[in-house]
């Protein structure tokens, strides 16, 4: 028996030299890449958040998209969006394009202010330098739209009214009523955009008023009119539904300069 404790021994020493070797080698690699598959799921999650704060550096436009429908989504003013991407045609965007979500920083803005007055100063007829600063004071100030006349706002339907949220966060009302109700114009308008890709609206219509006020019409059953008719106020322009609701109604909610505002401030009393 006292022979054989050497032999145990040494028998011990190598298994405790495998154990320790074994512990010492670094994680699986599998482990690893469920530790990089983490870190990026909650930098997606963060840049998630970040869109829904309207803080994305841009959107691209697909199927269905309209200014209007992206500004909306965004709780962007459509003039601002315009201007920020050089279109003089609101009506113009194509599926794929590249939108800018937010201003020019303001050093690029405060740089071309310090940088124009030297190029100026390089011409030396007045009239050609008169034309420069006009032209730089174009890019760098948005357009200055006249709002013409009073608007006279009327309810959009009959119903029992809630004060509400929509799903993107912006005030408005609720008017529950019966399927299949007519919903009308707020005021008269053209409509900018009709569809369902705007989540959490259903089918949806916004009208443009005058070149501050938008008004939206969610959750319809069906659309009566469609992007680009002019429409009087009062007239029938969709019927009542649930679409991406969980009952029958109106979501509805008026936005000035691209911020919702509350329409109870607006519609007459009742």
């Amino acid at each position: 028996m006292k022979r054989s404790r050497p032999t145990w021994l040494s028998a011990s020493l190598v298994f405790l030299a495998l154990l320790v070797s074994c512990s010492s080698q670094p994680p699986a690699p599998i482990e690893q890449k469920s530790y990089v598959e983490s870190r990026t799921a909650s930098t997606e999650l963060s840049s998630s958040r970040v869109a829904g704060r309207h803080k994305s550096a841009s959107y691209r436009v697909v199927t269905g998209d309209t200014l209007y429908s992206i500004a909306w989504r965004f709780g962007l003013d459509p003039r601002q969006l315009a201007f920020w991407n050089s279109l003089s045609d609101p009506n113009r965007i194509f599926v794929g394009q590249s939108l800018r979500l937010i201003g020019p920083a303001k050093s690029d803005i405060s740089k071309r202010a310090t940088t124009a007055p030297t190029n100026q100063a390089r011409k030396p007829r007045t009239v050609e330098t008169a034309v420069v600063k006009n032209r730089n004071t174009t890019k760098q100030l948005p357009p200055n739209f006249v709002v013409r006349g009073q608007l006279k706002w009327r309810w959009p339907a009959d119903g029992k009214v809630v004060p509400a949220v929509s799903a993107s966060g912006s005030r408005g009302l609720e008017i529950k009523g019966q399927r299949g109700q007519p919903i009308k114009a707020a005021e008269a308008g053209d409509v900018v955009y009709g569809g369902n890709g705007l989540r959490g609206y259903g089918q949806l219509l916004i009208i443009k008023h005058n070149e501050e006020f938008l008004s939206a019409y969610a959750h319809n059953e069906k659309l009566l009119v469609t992007e680009g008719q002019r429409v009087k106020s009062g007239q029938e322009i969709a019927l009542m539904g649930d679409s991406d609701a969980t009952e029958v109604m109106l979501h509805f909610e008026i936005r000035k300069g691209g911020t919702a505002v509350e329409p109870l401030q607006y519609l007459p009393q009742r």
